[in-house]
């Protein structure tokens, strides 16, 4: 049962790199509704399904690949209206879903009990039906083929092959870095949202509200990316990277000091911590992005991104799981899972360092270049004067 919200949650990251490349070639709009419509439609069969089997395709792949198609072009977007403020406006956009964390455990426990699972996934539906509508008033403002290659009067031409996957992202050493360290620090960032609710049944039994911690965390994410997105717009170029390294290592410290809690209002201390630090590692990606790659390359510079952050964000969670069936415990499985985070933001702190060699190394090119064309300028005069000045002076001579 578990691994069709697994599979869920990593298709929706896996299929980035592809949305990215529908993002280039037909725009931010057409994409999301699309990936709304689809999302709708597979969230609606899921609702008639009634074994597990159709659900591996229902709902861990169409509704995922919907879900993936409307996700990614609502944080390419703002990059088309917003530059100044762009931090605070991904922070404002990525609170909606902490609010959605915070009410939807809520509102699905009733449904459940109400109307039953069948009838809450219908419910669901009206949630991507306004997904859909949202998705018509994506408005693009940078062009998303260049050069005039998407034709006149709206005729489409297929664009060439290297426009299709624009590898040349990873000619960016900065951002190679990038999208090397975070995945490697999610192999234990989605550990402790995973198991923490089984971990807190173990250790407590039912005499706790477990809906607490889910609270805490949904809370104080919403109120991180808020505060780390306004924060973000008033730090220079890529040294927003120290934002999510951050992030990083409270998120790791706050991972191994989960099996360290023997009451319960210490995990709530916790989760507050952790949920405000993961709203800052949200909440700056897509102004980092746009920092090290540019605005025309941005969309599948964040699907690459994402699709890397898929393996580790499936691979991890069910590690810890077969460290908990052989243990008997989630205790090492926590401890271990601090440690990715803090090695990918070690990783990720070379990034400036890289950025601000990049910028000196292409002053220079451009001063040598500079040079090179003033003196070719110069001999060029010197040429035309030496053409000139013999005419005139076999001209005297005649004379």
């Amino acid at each position: 049962t578990a691994l069709v919200s697994s599979l869920s949650m990593g298709m929706v990251f896996f299929c980035s790199p592809i949305v990215s490349i529908f993002t280039d070639m037909f725009g931010c709009r057409k994409v999301a509704v699309i990936g709304a419509a689809v999302g709708f439609v597979g969230l609606l069969s899921s609702s008639f399904v009634s074994t597990i089997e159709p659900l591996y395709f229902t709902y861990g792949l169409v509704f995922a690949c919907g879900c993936s198609f409307a996700y990614q072009p609502s944080l390419v977007i703002l990059g088309h209206y917003f530059k100044k403020r762009l931090g605070l406006v991904n922070g404002i956009v990525t609170a909606g879903s902490s609010l959605f964390t915070v009410s939807l455990p809520f509102l699905l426990t009733v449904l459940l009990d109400s109307v039953g699972l069948y009838n809450t996934l219908r419910a669901l539906c009206v949630l991507m039906f306004l997904l859909f509508l949202a998705g018509f008033t994506y408005r693009p403002l940078v062009p998303h083929t260049k050069d005039g290659e998407g034709g006149k009067k709206g005729k489409f031409r297929f664009p060439p092959e290297k426009k299709i996957c624009n590898l040349s992202v990873f000619k960016v050493l900065s951002y190679r870095i990038w999208a090397f360290g975070i995945p490697a620090a999610l192999f234990g960032y989605f550990v402790p949202y995973v198991h923490l609710m089984k971990h807190v049944e173990d250790r407590f039994g039912d005499s706790v509200p477990e809906e607490v911690l889910l609270l805490c965390l949904g809370v104080t994410s919403g109120v991180g990316r808020l505060i780390f997105g306004r924060v973000a717009d008033y730090i220079p170029g890529a040294k927003k990277v120290y934002l999510q390294v951050a992030s990083f290592f409270f998120i790791g410290l706050m991972s191994m000091m989960i099996p360290l809690c023997h009451a319960f209002g210490g995990l709530i201390a916790v989760c507050l911590f952790m949920g405000l630090f993961d709203g800052c590692f949200i909440c700056i990606m897509a102004p980092i992005a746009f920092e090290l790659v540019g605005a025309e390359d941005v969309s599948q510079a964040i699907g690459f991104l994402l699709g890397l952050m898929s393996i580790p964000m499936t691979v991890g969670p069910p590690i810890a799981g077969l460290l908990h069936d052989h243990l008997g415990t989630y205790d090492v499985a926590f401890y271990l899972a601090g440690v990715p985070p803090l090695i990918g933001g070690a990783i990720l702190c070379s990034i400036p360092w890289v950025c601000e060699r990049q910028k000196l190394k292409k002053g220079r090119t451009e001063a040598v270049d500079g040079e090179t064309n003033e003196k070719m300028l110069e001999n060029e005069s010197t040429l035309v004067l030496d053409a000139t000045e013999k005419p005139v002076k076999e001209m005297e001579s005649g004379f």
